[in-house]
């Protein structure tokens, strides 16, 4: 029982202050020994701030309130003190050097030495017994870029065991990761506990959070609404939603009666190589089409290609070009560039928002009108005023959690990121929108909202394509689905004929439908 085990971790009445924003107020949280605890909440709720605090991120002196961790009072100045003492966080976005190996991010910082140089060798050994541990069976010599997400995941928990770590801090560590890779990842944390290190986890998927998570604590507005245990208590998703938006939702999805018409976007026989690998097709002679006012699914696991279609046909701006069409409205374009892409009335959301969909030096008003400058300017210079009336609009339609709209993009929350990309491709008005993980990061009662402007951009007669890693959603939301495998398009189910086995069959059948 979780009651039974002695208390490792207390934060006791944490407050924290941002320039025109209480980020924390008096926020109190307590950890036992062999726990998993989860902490939920909505996006800008202060899940990650709390952390940062903990971590030394946020040294000490920069917020009120006190940390006693393992019966000590704590005042870490930096992350090097809070890992000394055995706390190390993992962030959401990861903390490894693409060009080095694996070993060399494992022990970064932290090399073992001999005579005063590195000792590879030991290194090494060390390493083969950590990438054991989490179950990790690459090279330790292979390069960080050349595995993916969810092997990249368990190096950071290695490089933590390195570290000698008795309380783990994840942050949405299964975001960007597939089933089989988060089933995986949670083990592995199952298994650590078992072996006497407990874990913090902060997560938007809370069917993994009640699988999970022996804990949970709730955040709202920056404060502690309640801590549960989730065995004694009896919690379920609807439990956790209704103590993070403090209501019970009674749909994860808005209800909506489609109004779709003629096509007017057509893929014909898209065919692209990958940008590295020139005897690898990323997309093989791929067909799909969108008509005005549906919004249509694409479904495959990680690494199927859905990523690679979207943004090859966006200007394309992944792969080498092979072969294929893009007919809008009966006529053909040829759309070499983004510019391009966005002339002809396209856009398209990243996945990967902090690289490819925000400059993070950027405030919200530059980040809302980036897409469409012409729309904001006169002579080619920016009107300031109609900027910042069009970013403060987007701002309050979105609920964007922002002091104003000058605040810098780095600040905000992954969610509230999210909207202000979401914001750019609006004030852009496109007839067809690509939405690559639009959900990713964000918690329930910010996905329904998004879910809920999703079907505003249809009914105006607009063309919505979703690319999705979550089946319920792409389900929930979608009017017809594609699915995708190996680059190839496998086949096209309706909303009426799709469930997950469907799916799941064509997600991973290699030979085309008829």
């Amino acid at each position: 029982m979780v009651s039974s085990s002695p208390v490792i971790l207390e934060m006791r009445s944490i407050t924290k202050e941002f320039p025109g924003v209480k980020a924390l107020s008096d926020v109190s949280i307590s950890v036992r020994a062999n726990e998993i605890h989860a902490i939920c909440g909505e996006n800008g709720a202060g899940k990650s701030t709390l952390m940062k605090v903990l971590s030394g991120v946020y040294p000490y002196g920069s917020y009120s309130g006190d940390i006693v961790f393992q019966g000590q009072a704590c005042e870490f100045k930096d992350i090097r003190a809070s890992e000394a003492a055995g706390i190390v966080i993992i962030h959401q976005e990861l903390a490894l050097i693409p060009e080095l190996s694996i070993l060399e991010n494992i022990f970064l910082g932290n090399e073992p030495t001999k005579f005063g140089a590195i000792d590879w060798n030991q290194a090494r050994r060390r390493s083969l017994d950590l990438l054991a541990r989490v179950g990790l069976r690459d090279d330790p010599d292979t390069p960080i870029k050349e595995i993916g997400v969810g092997k990249q995941q368990l190096v950071e928990i290695a490089k933590a065991l390195n570290k000698s770590v008795k309380l783990l801090i994840l942050d949405e560590p299964t975001a960007a990761l597939n089933e089989t890779d988060s089933q995986h990842l949670l083990d592995l944390i199952r298994g650590l506990k078992s072996k006497g290190i407990s874990s913090i986890m902060i997560s938007h998927k809370l069917n993994e959070i009640e699988q999970v998570a022996d804990s949970i604590t709730i955040i709202r507005d920056g404060r502690t609404i309640e801590t549960l245990d989730v065995k004694d208590d009896g919690v379920d998703e609807d439990r956790i939603i209704k103590g993070m938006v403090g209501r019970t939702l009674e749909s994860r999805f808005p209800d909506h009666t489609p109004n779709i018409g003629e096509v007017f976007f057509e893929v014909r026989n898209w065919t692209v190589r990958h940008p590295q690998v020139a005897d690898r097709l990323v997309c093989k002679n791929a067909s799909f089409n969108v008509r005005r006012g549906e919004i249509v699914g694409f479904a495959g696991l990680m690494g199927a290609g859905r990523t690679e279609l979207a943004r090859s046909v966006f200007g394309r701006s992944y792969g080498n070009f092979v072969s294929g069409q893009i007919i809008k409205d009966g006529k053909e374009i040829v759309l070499r560039t983004v510019p391009q892409a966005i002339r002809h009335g396209i856009g398209y959301l990243t996945e990967d928002r902090k690289s490819l969909g925000l400059n993070l030096l950027d405030d919200i008003k530059e980040t809302t009108v980036s897409a469409a400058l012409q729309k904001v300017s006169k002579y080619s210079v920016v009107d300031v005023n109609k900027e910042y009336t069009v970013a403060e609009s987007y701002r309050k339609q979105l609920r964007t959690k922002a002091p104003s709209v000058d605040e810098g993009v780095d600040k905000l929350s992954g969610g509230n990121q999210q909207k202000v990309v979401l914001a750019k491709w609006m004030f852009a008005d496109p007839d067809l929108l690509i939405l690559d993980e639009p959900t990713r990061g964000i918690d329930v009662g910010a996905k329904y909202e998004i879910y809920g402007i999703i079907q505003q951009l249809a009914n105006q007669g607009k063309g919505v394509i979703v690319i999705s890693s979550e089946l319920p959603e792409l389900l929930g939301i979608s009017d017809r689905i594609y699915t995708i495998f190996e680059g190839a398009i496998t086949g096209v189910v309706s909303k009426e004929a799709a469930n997950q086995e469907s799916l799941m069959k064509l997600m991973t059948a290699a030979k085309k439908s008829a």
